[in-house]
């Protein structure tokens, strides 16, 4: 059996954490901005913090696991 929990929790994380997709935080001209496929290196850095945070919570002291097979 195949653990699917890591790669799933990874995907959906990183898309919805992408910079500028969904929200920007900071964003340029206010604290958050939605949809502006915009970017700055702060905001790379901080959906960068936010998204190991989230990973580490889920993955480590959760232990999200979802076996395919």
């Amino acid at each position: 059996m195949a653990d699917w929990g890591p790669v799933v929790i990874a995907v959906v994380l990183f898309v919805v954490l992408s910079p500028g997709l969904l929200f920007q935080l900071p964003g340029r001209n206010k604290v958050v901005q939605f949809g502006t496929m915009q970017t700055s290196a702060v905001s790379i850095v901080v959906h960068t913090i936010i998204f190991f945070g989230l990973i580490t919570i889920l993955l480590v002291v959760i232990g999200v696991h979802i076996y395919a097979g």
